[in-house]
């Protein structure tokens, strides 16, 4: 099952020798920004905190949780946040997840029925002024990456230019088997909870 989706793709996780997905992981890798110095000698670097999160909504698309930096872990301790980061890799890409957010989907509470995902810049900062920022839903764990499902490189696309919020992708559980939307799509959105409310009215 080595896939790699582009956005709009829509894929069942069942693998080929019939087994259950089970634990899955966002990641997101980002750099700060460079600036040039006083009268353009040298360079000084801008931290930039981008905050990944994800909501949990049931059949009816009501919301039934929030996992973000201010709320590491679901009420069913099935998704966990690794906690923020609030500068990026200061020193330039140093090829690891600076978040990550990993869900267990056979603990997941029986109501739910959709998992999504969001990038928000906290600060502020546009994806097109960050030098380096990558996304990759995969299976495995934060140290054990077993299949990618999908990447997206926010810094390099002008789709993500002039923008400060994006919905990654949701997974959603249809006749018990979990599948994977791969959405990429930037947002007007400016905070988290504006995000959220996008999800829940356009991409459930």
């Amino acid at each position: 099952m080595a896939i790699n989706l582009q956005k709009g793709q829509r894929i069942s996780l069942e693998k080929e020798n019939g087994s259950k997905l089970q634990s899955l992981c966002v990641g997101i890798n980002w750099g700060a920004i460079e600036k040039k110095g006083l009268f353009g000698f040298g360079t000084t670097k801008e931290a930039v905190d981008l905050d990944a999160s994800c909501a949990l909504f049931d059949d009816t698309k009501k919301l039934i949780d929030v996992i973000y930096f201010g709320n590491l872990r679901s009420k069913d301790g099935a998704v966990r946040h690794s906690g923020d980061d609030l500068t990026g890799d200061m020193a330039g890409n140093d090829g690891l997840d600076n978040e990550v957010i990993t869900v267990d989907l056979g603990t997941l509470g029986a109501n739910v029925t959709y998992v999504a995902f969001m990038l928000n810049s906290f600060r502020g900062q546009d994806f097109g002024t960050i030098p380096f920022a990558s996304i990759r839903i995969y299976e495995g764990t934060p140290t054990r990456v077993n299949e990618v499902f999908a990447t997206y490189d926010i810094a390099h696309s002008k789709d993500f230019a002039g923008h400060v919020s994006m919905v990654m992708g949701v997974f959603y559980k249809k006749n018990s088997e979990w599948k994977f939307n791969a959405i990429g799509e930037p947002t007007r959105d400016r905070k988290l909870e504006e995000t959220v409310r996008t999800v829940t009215q356009n991409y459930l």
